[in-house]
């Protein structure tokens, strides 16, 4: 998965003017953007709350409470980006954070 090129589209509400995308070097640093998205606005509901705890339940509600959101990974055979869900990208977060917890 790294040095896949990776980006996030992304529709937080149901204003079309809310799109915006995010561009990664991998899969694995677009993974670590989202997780950073949630904790930003978990510290802008509770700023007076030092550490921020959260498990995947919660990560995959705001997933499921965005408009919209999908991911574009560079496939570097067919040089091309495929395009991939709200459900692959709740999937490889599960992979991902469960690596990471092995650490």
């Amino acid at each position: 998965m790294a040095g896949r090129h990776t980006i996030i589209l992304m529709q937080p509400s149901q204003n079309r003017s809310s799109r915006t995308f995010m561009d990664y070097n991998s899969i694995n640093h677009a993974l670590d953007g989202i997780c950073g998205l949630y904790e930003r606005k978990i510290r802008d509901i509770n700023p007076m709350i030092p550490n921020i705890t959260y498990d995947i339940t919660d990560l995959y509600n705001f997933i499921d409470g965005l408009a919209d959101i999908s991911a574009l990974v560079y496939d570097h055979e067919i040089h091309a980006f495929l395009p991939y869900d709200r459900q692959w990208i709740k999937q490889k977060l599960f992979q991902h954070l469960k690596k990471l917890a092995q650490r």
